[in-house]
């Protein structure tokens, strides 16, 4: 039985006292949520002070990057001991705004100005395999644009991205994939539920080709994209949905609490 897990991805949002007022408000609205993964993903500024207004929650600590060097000349970088250190269990890698692949049209993110978002299949995989080396679990985000939906290359992108993404990784690891079709981020179109538990259990496959059956079946898979209180329920009652990797309804307490507490069924 897998354990779903409801991560707040908060972006660029949310100062140290914002995000201690959060928790603080947060633990009581999912007191006893013992069947449910619960995870916050602050700025890297923030995220001691998250782990420590966490701790005796169930509340778990996550980053939004990672770089693969654990030091040396990386200006601007954090390793995986850094986010350890700083109270991490979890790690978002290859989120698509960090491929530089936006939901919604980026107009000064055009052009040269938009490489500072550089990731690719090949660095979210090292990305992966240094979060693993180093005890971190990995939330590995894969999805479609919209033109590769309309062209139908949805299932062909999702398969490649998981894939490359597994290189060298070991079968019993333990990983978290999230499927983002990337036309449903900050755009507040959501991918009908069983659409998104179809292209889930398109990850859940193709991480068993890889990994093997063992590793299909244990790997929880989120789904995320405009996850809100009215569609959390019906998303996560799916077969393969284990959770939710949530952005704009993770920014208020009480709205994050809701998906949190659809989870518990």
């Amino acid at each position: 039985m897998r354990t779903p897990l409801i991560a707040g991805n908060w972006k660029l949002n949310k100062t140290i006292a914002e995000a201690t007022a959060f928790v603080n408000e947060l633990r009581p609205l999912i007191e006893g949520a013992s069947n449910v993964g619960v995870l916050l993903c602050p700025v890297f500024p923030a995220l001691a002070a998250t782990a420590q207004a966490a701790e005796g929650s169930a509340i778990a600590v996550g980053a939004q990057d990672i770089f693969w060097k654990a030091s040396g000349a990386y200006t601007g970088e954090v390793s995986a001991a850094l986010l350890k250190d700083a109270g991490c269990a979890y790690v978002i890698v290859g989120h698509s705004e960090r491929r530089g692949r936006f939901g919604v049209p980026e107009p000064e993110l055009e052009g040269d100005a938009g490489r500072v978002f550089g990731d690719n299949d090949v660095t979210v995989n090292k990305k992966a395999l240094a979060a693993l080396e180093n005890g971190l679990t990995p939330i590995i985000c894969v999805g479609e644009t919209l033109d590769e939906r309309k062209s139908g290359q949805t299932d062909s992108v999702v398969q490649e991205q998981t894939r490359a993404s597994l290189r060298g990784i070991d079968a019993a690891a333990e990983l978290v994939f999230a499927y983002e079709p990337v036309w449903a981020i900050g755009t507040g179109e959501t991918c009908e539920a069983e659409e998104a538990n179809r292209v889930c259990g398109v990850i859940r496959s193709t991480v068993a080709e890889v990994l093997g059956d063992d590793a299909g079946q244990r790997v929880r898979v989120q789904y995320g994209g405009s996850v809100k209180p009215d569609n959390a329920a019906d998303l996560l009652g799916r077969e393969h949905i284990d959770g939710a990797l949530v952005g704009g309804a993770a920014l208020k307490a009480d709205s994050f609490a809701a998906i949190v507490n659809a989870a518990r069924g």
